[in-house]
C-alpha cells in the first residue's frame, strides 16, 4: 500500500457555531486506535526539528490545535511532505513510518495523539537502524 494511503489525512468536522469552533476527536471513531496517551508540542521554532524517529508499536495522529507546522514522513520506500496548518485537520502515522515535525509557526501547538502509553524501549532514534529494521535500503 502507497505511504500516502497508510498515513492518510483526516479531517475533522468544525461543529461550531455562532458561539465559537468546536472539533470533536473520539478514539476509535475519528482516528483508528484508542488514546492511551496525549501530548504536545509547543513554543518551537522553524529552526528546531522534532521526531526523528520511529515508533515499533505506537500509531499516532498529529493535529495543529494552533498555528502550523510540517510533517516530513518515510516509510523507507517513499516519503511525503504535509503541512498540519488547521486544528481540523490530521495526519494519522502507523507503525513503523519515520517522522520528523518543524518548521514550527511561533503560535504553533502540534497535539498528538498516541495508541500506547510512552515505552522508550519502542522508539528507533537512528534512521539506518530503522532501515536494517524494516529491511529496506534506500
Amino acid at each position: 500500500m502507497a505511504l500516502e494511503e497508510r498515513c492518510r489525512i483526516i479531517n475533522f468536522d468544525d461543529l461550531g457555531d455562532e458561539r465559537g469552533k468546536l472539533v470533536v476527536i473520539e478514539g476509535n471513531q475519528h482516528i483508528p486506535f484508542e488514546i492511551k496517551r496525549v501530548f504536545y508540542i509547543y513554543d518551537s521554532d522553524e529552526e528546531v526539528i522534532r521526531g526523528q524517529h520511529a515508533n515499533r508499536v505506537s500509531e499516532f495522529v498529529l493535529i495543529n490545535v494552533s498555528g502550523n507546522s510540517k510533517i516530513y514522513i518515510d516509510d523507507g520506500k517513499e516519503n511525503m511532505i504535509v503541512e498540519l496548518d488547521k486544528p481540523m485537520k490530521g495526519i494519522y502515522i502507523p507503525q513503523m513510518v519515520w517522522k520528523n515535525m518543524y518548521d514550527f509557526s511561533e503560535d504553533s501547538v502540534l497535539l498528538v495523539l498516541a495508541s500506547t502509553h510512552y515505552d522508550r524501549d519502542e522508539y528507533i532514534r537512528d534512521y539506518d537502524e530503522y532501515l536494517k529494521e524494516i529491511g529496506k535500503k534506500k
